[in-house]
């Protein structure tokens, strides 16, 4: 068998450094373990803030507004769950439609089951796909948004080329993900709260603690935002820019395909 590009490189799974190779399956594993809890543990977690959150995603995004039929195609990455999806059509016009895209099969279970109970299976698909390696042609997209998924993408930057190759020009590109806080005192109330209780509650939710442990490093561990906005223009992304939100908890990043 011949050898791969990547055969011998090693990257971080939360604290760990494993072999690049292996980290997809590790990610994947987690994933199937929270699937059915994920949506509950996100309210847990964030005492409810993913969800003003994820509504400044939507108004970003900016689909067609309700009294519209104009065609207007989001690809949602790591969107499984179907949680920015249903917003964006929710707040989106006749023509608006969106593809989740997740490698995670579980996830994307649920995501068809709540699709359904919510009447929204007209207008949002579910396939399983890597963001390394999109299933869709060139310039397909409007829009395509990764929230709090990026972080688990072995090869940050081919996802990014990804994204950048299925929007249409005049495209964006948005990634809401936790970040590092920059508001004196709030950090090592943060780090308390991060590593002392959310593995807790992922234990007594999921009865997974290990998963959540490794979603509080995986934190950690993902680069500043200026690091990360350097990423995404190396991606070939232009009037990249980066907006904290909640004391630099989380980020919202931006870039345009031009």
């Amino acid at each position: 068998m011949a050898a791969r590009p990547d055969d011998g490189k090693e990257t971080h799974f939360g604290y760990q450094r494993v072999p690049l190779r292996d980290k997809q399956a590790r990610v994947d594993d987690v994933f199937h373990s929270v699937a059915k809890r994920y949506d509950l543990m996100n309210d847990l977690m964030s005492g409810g803030l993913h969800r003003p959150w994820k509504s400044a995603l939507v108004t970003a995004v900016n689909p067609p507004p309700r009294h519209s039929d104009r065609p207007f195609a989001l690809l949602d990455l790591a969107g499984g769950t179907g949680d920015v999806a249903f917003r964006v059509v929710e707040a989106g016009g006749d023509g608006t439609r969106v593809t989740v895209c997740d490698i995670n099969a579980e996830m994307l279970a649920v995501g068809r089951e709540r699709a359904a109970a919510r009447g929204l299976d007209h207008a949002v698909t579910f396939e399983q796909g890597n963001a390394e390696e999109l299933p869709y042609p060139d310039r397909s997209f409007d829009c395509v948004t990764i929230a709090f998924g990026i972080r688990n993408v072995p090869r940050i930057d081919r996802a990014l080329a990804e994204a950048h190759r299925v929007l249409r020009v005049g495209g964006r590109f948005l990634c809401l993900e936790f970040s590092s806080v920059d508001v004196p005192g709030l950090q090592s109330l943060y780090e308390l709260y991060s590593f002392q209780v959310i593995p807790r509650v992922g234990a007594a939710v999921t009865g997974d603690r290990e998963a959540y442990q490794y979603l509080v490093e995986s934190i950690r561990q993902f680069p500043k935002p200026k690091a990360f906005a350097q990423m995404i223009e190396a991606a070939g992304f232009r009037r990249v820019s980066f907006t904290p939100m909640t004391g630099g908890v989380v980020a919202m990043h931006s870039g345009w395909k031009l």
